[in-house]
């Protein structure tokens, strides 16, 4: 893992022993130098000598580190002591105007930014002027609005009780990436890896449904939830399609389907796949 310096602004890997670090989430403009500058600058207040910024600390002509990063972007804002979400597009994120801009802004549309929303264990949101809006957890109940995930999970990532992410249905965790999107096709897929605790190379170029075809493949692997084909096609959709969805969007009338609970009705389901399709055994 590789982290900046916040005083010397000199990039050091770690392949392990990883310090104490700060990690900063934003969505991508033409001004990175200066956010870099100022990501750094805001987290020294309180004592943070390393931050992983991803515009920085990836080698993103290495295919194989490129790799890496994206499997393991879930761990890093997870294992990072504070996330600072910068919103480059509110002003003054205290007054009703910036409460309001801070519901519209880009940040909540990006397919990255839902794991590094709800990964870390606490989040601070800044406006463009790099001043404290408020935390994940002070503004659970409007991010919980924006979003359309439960307050409960906001509210034990940071207490760390209850609310896991893994108490939700697939369904349901599919359904918080519905309307978000990303700038490749095939990252709407990559960037929910970690929301399904799952790894797969990325192949870009491949295009966006069949990189989530393989995302759902893997996912089955692992998991017997069912809600996994609940989803609704669209109408422009082609027929004779299979079972699964082609994209997060497919998803987003699913918010409300609860986890299966098979094990609980005294039979696991389960499913294996082959050449002639999808075998599956239910409890009807």
């Amino acid at each position: 893992m590789r982290l900046l310096n916040t005083k010397t602004l000199e990039v050091e890997e770690f392949p392990d022993n990883t310090p104490i670090y700060a990690i900063l989430s934003h969505t991508w403009e033409k001004e990175e130098v200066d956010k870099i500058w100022n990501a750094c600058k805001y987290v020294q207040r309180y004592k943070f000598e390393w931050i992983w910024i991803d515009t920085c600390c990836i080698d993103k002509t290495s295919s194989a580190e490129l790799s890496e990063a994206l499997n393991s972007m879930y761990k890093y804002y997870g294992e990072g002591r504070i996330c600072i979400a910068y919103l480059s597009d509110v002003s003054n994120g205290r007054s009703l105007t910036g409460l309001d801009q801070f519901k519209k802004s880009r940040w909540f549309e990006r397919g990255w930014t839902l794991q590094e929303l709800i990964a870390p264990r606490h989040v601070v949101f800044l406006d463009q002027e790099w001043s404290s809006i408020g935390t994940r957890y002070g503004m659970r109940h409007v991010v919980s609005e924006v979003t359309s995930i439960p307050v409960k999970l906001f509210e034990g990532r940071s207490h760390e009780r209850g609310g896991e992410l893994e108490d939700y249905s697939i369904a349901q965790r599919m359904s918080w990436a519905a309307s978000r999107r990303t700038t490749r096709e095939e990252d709407m897929a990559y960037c929910l890896m970690g929301i399904f605790g799952v790894n797969m190379p990325p192949i870009y170029g491949e295009g966006g449904a069949k990189a989530f075809m393989r995302l759902q493949l893997e996912i089955i692997k692992y998991s017997d939830d069912q809600s996994i084909f609940a989803w609704v096609e669209s109408e422009d959709c082609e027929r004779n399609r299979g079972l699964f969805a082609s994209s997060p969007s497919e998803f987003a009338p699913s918010g409300q389907i609860c986890k299966s609970d098979s094990e609980d009705l005294g039979e696991k389901s389960s499913f294996s796949f082959s050449n002639n399709g999808l075998r599956i055994h239910l409890h009807l």
